[in-house]
């Protein structure tokens, strides 16, 4: 399974930007999505960006991915990474 990123572009060319998350810089192809901008953010899959988000879409993905995470360490509490869902049920 691959995960799509949200990175922001820091810079671009006709096919190519710099892009960022969390601190990791990438080459990212633009093949995709064409040319975009400084500050842009994209949902990015082996360094292939796949669509153009808006800020508020890229806050809840990056969140939702904290969550994983979360989970992967073995945090039960996950509600604050999913704002909008009900809260988990758990399981007797």
């Amino acid at each position: 399974m691959c995960l799509g990123i949200p990175m922001r572009v820091l810079h671009d060319d006709e096919w190519f930007a710099e892009c960022e998350a969390g601190g990791v810089r990438r080459i990212v192809s633009l093949a995709l999505v064409g040319p975009q901008v400084s500050g842009t953010w994209l949902l990015v899959q082996q360094r292939t960006a796949r669509e153009v988000l808006n800020s508020s879409q890229a806050e809840q993905l990056a969140l939702a991915l904290a969550g994983i995470d979360a989970a992967l360490r073995g945090e039960q509490d996950l509600d604050a990474y999913f704002p909008g869902l009900p809260p988990a049920r758990t399981v007797p």
